[in-house]
């Protein structure tokens, strides 16, 4: 071994040994009479300490010629600092160097290797095997790891297997883009990279084996974004003979325990919303309810009052921000703008200040005497301090707009600290929704999502009042997974096929291995999928999950490190006959 210990791991106990460590130089200072060397490795810092005037000739000419990140190995004796340091956890002991050994030089990286770097994220990508020496890419790591670990300890104490799925598998029409793979010798003919282990892991349900998991690598051609990446990682699990109760019960005490052991927080147990009162009064599936801010329909107080902007409008909805009436022109300009932002889809802000003095002022005071705008905080249940913000319009994108606007309120009131977790459950979503472009239904989760069996009577009147028995767990306002129970009847998933618009002919094509397991005796059964990038994302307190994988994609879904995706050789492409276009 080139190490005795580790860099973070000796202390005053150790003083009088002879020791081996080795490392990278984090820094030199050079005092003449004094040398430091900063020798780190993943577990810590420990300082090297040379008196030229003491040490060899040879030793100090070795020590002067170190540059950052030069490999290194040192022998030497442990001694206690003089001047101890509390920043290091070894900030008590020194080490007096009798043999220096320069393992391998370094070029001056492109990034200074601290905590706070001055690079940026385009050149930390490009030389991602540096940026992996930082404490910080290196904590979040662990972090992951550690997570990893408590969860396959959870769910093996419930007997839950492992088992791995294929990841040649086949392309099929629902969900996101496929990323596809040509066969060699099938020409002509593709594999697919799996969005998910689905169809596998009910198939282990109709084997038998009745608790399935795996921490799964998955793939997605789907436009990017901070929480999205092109192949990413799932807690995947399946459970037989269950009911919509036992998932969520196993589950959730997965993620309660995960809090526990890896952060040392108690979750208390999850909330349950519907889908129908998480759009109702947060405008979205995944509502942050760390803090409350609830929504409020006005239709009924605001209208025939001669504005026409509420009077044209589907929906006159509205937020109570509390202490926020004291807000500046300036600020209340910036909401405005930010509304009517084309991503957010507003065309104004309607507000109303209830101030300290127990004074109502509004944007609309042409239109609403004192009187009628008490109604507003009535109905708002506002307190003097408190600012009312309306939005109005179209149902769904007012809905859609005063979401947006409650997240940004929430930030800019303090209240979505991301050392505050707030975890629950939406239930009860729909099972299919209308896409007016194709003119037909498509499955709200996927088509494997059994319906609420008392609303399976509506699949042929109205199918899309058809509830699912589906579930996501939402944490912060971020979905981190969710699932459902599936169909296990051949010809309720014949039915659901039709709904789709498969004909016969494709639903056997494509999805015929599965219908006729469902032949051979297929228990009930049902599971979910926890995005594990997300989730670790969320414990780290950051906002992108790219901060917790080792060697991420950017933006455009390319490795700069490696510079992939690329070209390959006509030859490859001769032999999987494929032509491509120049």
């Amino acid at each position: 071994m080139l190490r005795s210990h580790t860099c973070g791991e000796l202390r005053i106990t150790n003083v009088g040994q002879t020791v081996t460590i080795s490392g990278w130089v984090q820094g030199v200072r050079d005092k003449g009479s004094l040398l430091w060397i900063d020798l780190r490795d993943r577990y810590g810092i420990t300082q090297i300490t040379i008196e030229t005037d003491n040490a060899s000739k040879e030793l100090v000419e070795i020590a002067r010629t170190l540059g950052r990140e030069f490999v290194i190995s040192v022998t030497g004796n442990v001694t206690e600092r003089y001047s101890k340091s509390d920043k290091l956890e070894t900030g008590d002991i020194e080490i007096y160097p009798n043999k220096l050994v320069v393992l391998n030089p370094a070029i001056t990286p492109p990034f200074t290797i601290e905590d706070e770097t001055d690079g940026g994220d385009d050149i930390r990508m490009k030389y991602r095997y540096l940026d992996l020496r930082r404490n910080t890419v290196r904590k979040n790591l662990e972090l992951r790891h550690r997570m990893a670990i408590e969860t396959r300890n959870f769910l093996d104490k419930l007997n839950f297997l492992e088992v791995e799925t294929p990841v040649l598998i086949k392309s099929t029409p629902e969900g996101a883009r496929d990323f596809v793979v040509p066969s060699r010798m099938n020409p002509g003919e593709f594999y697919a990279l799996p969005q998910s282990p689905q169809t596998f892991k009910q198939l282990l349900m109709v084997g038998g084996f009745d608790r399935y998991y795996q921490i799964v690598k998955c793939f997605r051609d789907e436009d990017l974004r901070a929480d999205r990446q092109p192949e990413f990682t799932q807690i995947d699990c399946e459970m037989a003979f269950v009911e919509q109760e036992d998932i969520l019960n196993t589950f959730e005490g997965l993620v309660r325990h995960l809090f526990k052991s890896v952060k040392g927080v108690d979750i208390p147990t999850l909330t349950r919303m519907t889908y129908a009162d998480a759009m109702k009064l947060y405008g979205n599936d995944k509502p942050d309810i760390r803090f409350d801010m609830k929504f409020v329909e006005l239709n009924d107080i605001v209208k025939g009052k001669a504005f026409k902007v509420f009077d044209d409008a589907e929906l006159v909805v509205g937020i109570c921000a509390k202490g926020a009436a004291a807000y500046t022109r300036k600020q209340m300009d910036e909401l405005t703008d930010f509304v009517k932002r084309p991503q957010i889809g507003a065309t104004g802000l309607i507000y109303a200040r209830y101030n300290a003095d127990g004074t109502i002022k509004s944007s609309v005071d042409k239109f609403y005497n004192e009187d009628e705008l008490k109604k507003w905080v009535s109905v708002f249940g506002a307190q003097p301090g408190d600012l009312m913000l309306l939005i109005a319009g179209d149902e769904n994108k007012a809905r859609k707009a005063l979401s947006e606007l409650r997240l940004e309120m929430g930030s800019r009131l303090g209240l979505r600290d991301k050392n505050t977790f707030a975890c629950h459950w939406v239930l009860d979503f729909p099972l299919l929704e209308y896409d007016e472009d194709s003119k037909r239904y498509h499955a709200m989760h996927h088509p494997f999502t059994s319906p609420k069996p008392e609303d399976i009577e509506l699949l042929g009147s109205n199918p899309g009042a058809v509830r699912a028995n589906a579930y996501d767990m939402v944490i912060n306002g971020v979905e981190v997974g969710g699932g459902s129970i599936r169909i296990f009847n051949k010809q309720l998933q014949s039915r659901m096929f039709d709904l789709l618009g498969f004909t016969k002919e494709e639903a056997q094509a494509q999805f015929g291995f599965l219908m006729n397991a469902f032949e051979f005796g297929a228990p009930p059964h049902g599971g979910l999928a926890l995005g594990f990038d997300r989730l670790c994302s969320l414990f780290g307190g950051s906002e992108s999950i790219r901060d917790f994988i080792a060697f991420p994609k950017n933006n455009s879904g390319r490795d700069v490190m490696i510079d992939s995706p690329s070209t390959i050789a006509q030859a490859q492409l001769d032999e999987l006959a494929i032509a491509v276009k120049k």
